[in-house]
């Protein structure tokens, strides 16, 4: 299994907002910079984080980004389909009906051990993923960088805040 990179550039953008949560946010040219990112790609993933009602605002050169909903109550989980979207990772072929030994489709009702196995792991993966909330891991981002470096993040984001009103 392999997440788009765009979740990444996601899951960082909201752990940057967690911070400014309700009333202040950063504008696209911000979130971009503070990772070196190209700044059209990281609309497209603040679009779709905006379509999921994850972020609000970003329109225009002085619009910005801000969290939607408390941190709380964001996911990992609500990153990860608002960017990829909800399609299953395995998909089922019924590649066992095919070959010199294929099964009758009407031997197939039920779905196949292997495809079931995969169906379990991607609920176990995605339950997972939900029980990782924006407030629990921006604390712990902050804890493994350290004072020093959360200082200076800090200070960055406070010359590149926004404030609604």
């Amino acid at each position: 299994m392999r997440i788009n990179k765009g979740v990444e550039w996601a899951g960082h953008a909201c752990a940057l907002l967690v911070p400014l949560w309700p009333d202040k946010g950063l504008p696209l040219s911000a979130l971009a910079e503070f990772h070196a990112l190209p700044e059209p790609y990281m609309a497209k993933q603040m679009q779709a984080l905006a379509r999921a009602g994850i972020v609000t605002g970003g329109r225009g050169r002085s619009g910005f980004y801000t969290l939607a909903r408390a941190p709380g109550d964001i996911t990992l989980l609500d990153i990860l389909l608002a960017v990829d979207g909800d399609e299953p990772m395995f998909r089922c072929s019924e590649i066992r009906q095919n070959g010199p030994c294929a099964s009758k489709p009407a031997d197939c009702k039920a779905p196949c051990n292997i495809a079931a196995g995969f169906w379990r792991a991607e609920e176990a993966y995605r339950s997972s993923l939900a029980q990782v909330d924006l407030a629990t891991l921006a604390g712990a981002v902050a804890a493994q960088l350290g004072p020093e470096k959360t200082a200076r993040a800090g200070a960055w984001i406070s010359g590149n805040v926004r404030t609604r009103g």
